[in-house]
């Protein structure tokens, strides 16, 4: 049974047993340990709409006060690692502070944001790139909030398959792009 939180969301059945909060020493447990907490950080910041973990910081998955257990800063590198190796997070910095979740690749974001502007007939006209993550015309979609960084990764994609030209501006609020039909 899934263990609710404050926050509405059900954690899976292994995160109240306090074995998973400490790095296992046998490779095959260590592996499924390792399966079973990058899917939960996945789905968490898919819920919640996370694309960026600061591993200094309190992160609500890491820590179940119930039972009393917490990751530690080795088993959070070593998560993280593994989604970054599977192609689902990337790291911000080399001292490894900050990592990007991928719980959506950066090639379904460019998808999702290619069909929001066919769909809503913004081909061949240049946008503000904040107003494609903070904008009116993206509230209550998929594309609300999301992660400059990652938007950019996106966009830089489209532009690569030549849907889309980058402008620079001298701010980063100046910042433009132009989608191609």
């Amino acid at each position: 049974m899934d263990q609710p939180s404050t926050s509405g969301y059900s954690f899976p059945p292994f995160w109240s047993y306090p074995p998973y909060f400490t790095l296992q020493p046998v490779k095959d447990t260590r592996e499924r340990q390792s399966g079973l907490w990058c899917q939960l950080i996945l789905d968490y910041c898919r819920r919640h709409k996370i694309y960026v973990i600061n591993t200094g910081a309190e992160f609500p998955p890491f820590n179940n006060p119930a039972i009393n257990r917490k990751l530690q800063h080795s088993a959070i590198i070593a998560f993280l690692d593994d989604l970054v190796s599977q192609g689902n997070a990337e790291w911000l910095d080399k001292h490894k502070r900050r990592c990007l979740i991928l719980w959506r690749k950066v090639s379904d974001w460019a998808d999702t944001i290619y069909n929001f502007v066919r769909t809503y007939g913004l081909t061949d006209s240049v946008m503000v790139v904040d107003d494609l993550s903070s904008g009116d015309d993206v509230a209550g979609t998929d594309l609300a909030g999301l992660d400059r960084t990652l938007l950019l990764k996106a966009l830089k994609l489209l532009e690569s398959r030549g849907k889309a030209r980058s402008f620079k501006g001298d701010t980063p609020e100046e910042e433009g792009v132009k989608f191609f039909g």
